[in-house]
């Protein structure tokens, strides 16, 4: 069964970057599409960013033009790259394998100064 542990998050000031990790337990996980979700409170989760088996990536309109996704096949991770974050950007973000309900738990984001 495969496992979804993200990392990377924390508290970031305005304008500021960080970058998130999601390490999948999965010796198929080159054939998987990935997605970075983010979720506030009570709110549907939004995709991020996704990135297909073949690394195609696609962002939704909160990510274009300041993060970029990418993976790694070799260490079985897939990265969000976040710049330029303001406060709208505190959520928690999830990684899962796109087109199934295999989530990870969710790493805090926090923008304040």
């Amino acid at each position: 069964q495969v496992r979804l542990v993200e990392s990377g998050g924390g508290v970031v000031r305005p304008g500021g970057s960080l970058r998130l990790s999601c390490a999948a337990s999965h010796y198929r996980f080159d054939t998987f599409a990935m997605g970075w979700y983010r979720q506030a409170s009570g709110i549907k989760r939004e995709l991020v960013a996704s990135i297909s088996h073949l690394h195609i990536e696609d962002y939704g309109y909160f990510a274009k033009g300041r993060f970029r996704i990418s993976r790694d096949n070799a260490k079985n991770t897939v990265e969000l790259q976040m710049n330029g974050l303001e406060a709208e950007g505190s959520d928690v973000y999830y990684c899962r394998i796109i087109g199934t309900e295999k989530w990870g738990q969710g790493t805090q984001v926090t923008v304040s100064s």
